[in-house]
């Protein structure tokens, strides 16, 4: 969802306002395209393209360099996409403010999920999201990697872990605790690691793409991180593959309970290294600033927060 959902609808003649030009120009500087941002405003490339042009025109000064591959802003484009994307977003507050006294959540949100949480757990809880809010349709894409929230249209992103600096709003969803575990069999067969550092003498089930994998602990007495380097012959992208080694005996896992909560319920996995136990990450939901006054998305990250805040995965 958008402040611009229909503009198409919106042009009655020749003349456009003053705010329908910086919506296009918005659009276009965020998408890095015209043919994109003619693609989310319903409108052609030719008519995002005049009206830009025109724009420039009205305004005496050149705003962006179009080459055949991409589009590039000016010192002059900068200052006049920040002052505009501020108007817009006042002027969408205002709608909203006054609209939301009686309106209820509705529209389309396009959301991008990790793979792992997102087949596990959000399916569930979306088709429960849903069934309380029936005029919002949910675009859910899942992968584990950092998408460009902005660049490529979505509305909300779900991110685990640490969250670099950015303009985006995160919103806190819930606390998700890390484990070390492996099968019994394994410990059987190779013996409990019973420091960190143990873990050197062990196969561990890495994840990520990284040549270099190091785990992190906390230390008892409230020192210091610990940052152990692991090593091992399994290496994926995806943390129910690790779980699904540790549960064949392959080795030492290091996992989100939101992964291994059952498994370690069961007792086919088995924890270690409980007083060292790895500082906990964090469920977030984050969506661009001139996104926060929407209430779908503020509906679903309620939501979220209601159904998760509190699990015990």
């Amino acid at each position: 969802m958008r402040f611009i959902v229909n503009l198409k609808e919106t042009i009655k003649g020749p003349v456009m306002s003053q705010l329908e030009d910086m919506q296009i120009f918005v659009s276009a500087v965020d998408a890095q395209s015209f043919t994109a941002a003619a693609d989310r405003l319903g409108l052609s490339k030719q008519f995002i393209s005049r009206r830009i042009m025109a724009l420039e025109e009205r305004l005496g000064a050149r705003l962006l360099v179009r080459t055949t591959r991409k589009l590039s802003v000016t010192d002059t484009g900068h200052l006049y996409y920040e002052r505009a994307l501020k108007i817009i977003e006042e002027v969408g507050e205002t709608e909203q403010l006054i609209g939301s006294r009686n309106a209820s959540p509705r529209g389309t949100l396009r959301i991008s999920a990790p793979v792992s949480f997102g087949t596990l757990h959000l399916g569930a809880a979306v088709a429960r999201f849903m069934a309380q809010c029936p005029e919002i349709h949910i675009e859910m894409d899942l992968n584990d990697r950092l998408v460009d929230i902005v660049g490529e249209g979505y509305d909300m992103a779900i991110r685990i872990g640490q969250l670099a600096d950015s303009s985006l709003i995160a919103r806190q969803i819930a606390p998700v605790q890390m484990v070390a575990c492996a099968s019994p069999a394994y410990f059987k067969q190779r013996g409990k690691p019973q420091t960190p550092l143990d873990l050197k003498q062990h196969d561990c089930l890495l994840y990520g793409h990284s040549a270099n994998v190091e785990w992190t602990f906390s230390q008892p007495d409230g020192g210091k991180l610990l940052h152990v380097p692991v090593r091992g012959r399994l290496r994926a992208n995806n943390g129910e593959v690790g779980c699904a080694a540790a549960l064949a005996g392959l080795g030492i896992a290091l996992l989100p309970t939101f992964i291994a909560g059952a498994a370690l319920r069961s007792k086919s996995l088995v924890t270690i290294l409980d007083r060292y136990a790895p500082p906990p990450l964090t469920i977030y939901a984050v969506y661009p600033q001139h996104r926060q006054a929407s209430l779908a998305i503020k509906a679903f990250s309620d939501f979220l927060r209601t159904t998760f805040g509190k699990a015990n995965f």
